[in-house]
């Protein structure tokens, strides 16, 4: 079960995964099995921390058809100065959200917000079998690596939107079940 907001788990730091043995593959099996099994929003991405277990794992699926990438003890070791809003692939399902934009997370359920990160980022990380990498991600990829990596950190993308002065949004159907953007005070 993905855990949502107020939960102390989503703000605070995970640890590092010392050894990746049997429990840790365990656990990203039952990761893959969460975000395989999330439909509504659909997720592209999901931390440890998400599930409640505090430790620095994610997993990445930018598009249904896309293989689950595992990445333990992520750290993003060069960003560019370069901002953009997220882009996402030219076959994901249309919505207002997309249109506009906007960021979301699982573990905030309707809630968006619009923000721009870094365009490019190099991330140092571990697989499943303890090799470490290095590797740049652009584009899409690039933003579901960066706000999942902040998930093991302890730092939700609201704080980002904060931090750049921007606003949250719900979205609402009206009478002709035509979708349409409600700022949320916050």
């Amino acid at each position: 079960m993905i855990i949502t907001v107020p939960n102390i788990v989503l703000t605070t730091p995970a640890k590092v995964v010392g050894k990746i043995d049997k429990k840790i593959l365990q656990i990203i099996d039952r990761m893959k099995q969460e975000l395989v099994d999330t439909e509504n929003p659909r997720g592209v991405g999901l931390a440890a921390p998400q599930i409640a277990v505090p430790l620095k794992i994610f997993i990445t699926r930018s598009t249904p058809a896309t293989p689950i990438e595992v990445f333990i003890n992520p750290e993003i070791i060069w960003a560019s100065k370069e901002l953009s809003e997220i882009s996402r692939p030219d076959n994901s399902k249309p919505s207002l959200r997309h249109e506009k934009k906007l960021e979301g997370c699982l573990s905030l359920p309707k809630i968006w917000g619009y923000l721009k990160r870094p365009k490019k980022v190099k991330l140092r990380y571990l697989d499943v079998n303890g090799k470490q990498h290095e590797k740049e991600f652009t584009g899409f990829m690039a933003t579901i690596v960066q706000h999942e990596t902040d998930h093991v950190y302890g730092i939700l993308y609201t704080k980002r939107v904060l931090e750049q002065g921007q606003k949250f949004y719900q979205i609402e159907k009206d009478e002709k079940e035509k979708e349409k953007l409600v700022e949320i005070k916050i």
